[in-house]
């Protein structure tokens, strides 16, 4: 209800013997009280999230503007890597956001920035790296990290240029001397580099588990041997110059609750905390 709209109620309320000043003035009054109410009941929320939990917040999202009245709008950014499409990046060029999720790693790099209310960080949950093929193609054997290493070298390989892309590149296949071997391509995001795996363009990606499952194109292959695996925590924390940080904390509380659990559990991760059992 707007101002015209209170006006228009009063003056059909049989007050023509109040006064016009009055009257006006219970106008105003009404107007004002509705505003105020309208503003409280659609609480406005900016998060900006990184692929991993990307599932799993998709899946519940619906729930806590339902339950809460608030309107969430989400963006997407990389936790880490170079480039305008990370987290970090976008923040530095005046992203208005008020929570982000993202890798551990990630949210490290963004709180030594100063971009995080002290505090606020909460581990969400965390996923294995996996592998995936385009959708029918013949699934190879990584079960070993001998049949990991023939996987690699004996394919194109794409990942995201985030921190599951980066422990790959740096660490692990410096570490198995298959780094100059192996036909790696580098995308800013994981979805870029499964949507590269479904048009045929590479033939294998590697990154967390919950980016590879139920996504068009493509199929899982399995998790990655341990000896190669980076088991990643995915947390939400709350950014410094959040403009809602009361509304931020309840997201972030809904989120590390019971009541999302089924949803990280069918997207490939682990609930964190108390929750894992």
């Amino acid at each position: 209800m707007i101002a015209g709209d209170v006006q228009l109620l009063v003056n059909q309320k049989s007050c023509s013997k109040m006064p016009k000043r009055a009257l006006a003035l219970l106008a105003a009054t009404l107007a004002t009280t509705f505003a105020a109410s309208e503003s409280h009941a659609m609480e406005k929320l900016t998060v900006m999230t990184s692929g991993g939990f990307s599932l799993a917040y998709h899946q519940v999202l619906p729930e806590f503007e339902r339950n809460t009245g608030t309107a969430v709008t989400t963006l997407s950014g990389a936790s880490q890597g170079t480039g305008p499409k990370t987290i970090k990046s976008q923040l530095e060029q005046g992203a208005d956001v008020d929570v982000v999720i993202l890798s551990k790693d990630g949210l490290g790099e963004l709180i030594s920035a100063g971009r995080i209310a002290a505090g606020s960080e909460t581990e969400l949950a965390s996923v294995p790296l996996g592998a995936a093929v385009r959708a029918g193609a013949p699934k190879p054997d990584i079960s070993s990290v001998d049949a990991f290493k023939k996987a690699v070298v004996n394919g194109r390989v794409v990942m995201g240029g985030s921190t599951s892309g980066i422990f790959m590149r740096d660490q692990v296949f410096p570490r198995l001397a298959i780094a100059e071997k192996v036909s790696l391509k580098m995308v800013p995001r994981g979805s870029d580099a499964t949507g590269m795996v479904a048009a045929g363009e590479a033939d294998l990606v590697i990154g967390p588990v919950s980016e590879l499952v139920s996504q068009p194109g493509i199929q899982l292959v399995g998790r990655l041997p341990d000896d190669v695996q980076l088991v990643q925590p995915f947390s939400a924390a709350i950014v410094k110059t959040a403009h809602n940080p009361e509304a931020a904390r309840k997201l972030i509380d809904f989120l590390a609750s019971d009541q999302t659990t089924a949803a990280i559990k069918s997207s490939g991760m682990e609930p964190a905390g108390k929750r894992r059992k």
